[in-house]
């Protein structure tokens, strides 16, 4: 069975981990920087090679970009989905602070809470809850 550990790279790791922390609960669990490699690039050795973190029990993976900027797209949605409403919308609010809302936290036709957004980031998330009727 495959683990999904979604692998984000970014302008500012730590900044953009440090958010998703403060939005959802976690921490940092290892940061690795270029200058920790041998024969490390000067110009390179406080860029972030590998993060880890979990936020919302959820692994993560980040790095800093350092041979092309970051262009944020559409081709990626990040899905967390919660046991319940409040866990959600809290994660919701927290998430899409700063950022931009393309389908607003509510019930959606499918039975369960929905939401969409864009955050400060340029990262899409899809925030949902458990659907009552599918629960193993």
């Amino acid at each position: 069975m495959a683990k999904h550990t979604p692998y984000l790279f970014s302008e500012d790791a730590r900044a953009q981990a440090e958010f998703y922390i403060q939005a959802l609960g976690g921490e940092i669990l290892s940061v690795m920087t270029h200058g920790q490699m041998p024969g490390a690039n000067e110009q390179l050795k406080d860029k972030v090679l590998h993060l880890s973190f979990v936020a919302a029990g959820t692994s993560f993976f980040m790095a800093d970009t350092v041979t092309e900027p970051v262009n944020p797209g559409n081709g990626i949605s990040l899905n967390l989905e919660f046991p319940n409403e409040a866990e959600a919308r809290e994660a919701f609010d927290n998430l899409s602070a700063g950022g931009r809302v393309k389908h607003p936290f509510s019930m959606a036709f499918w039975g369960t809470f929905f939401g969409q957004f864009e955050d400060k980031f340029g990262v899409n998330w899809m925030i949902v809850t458990e659907d009552p009727n599918n629960r193993s």
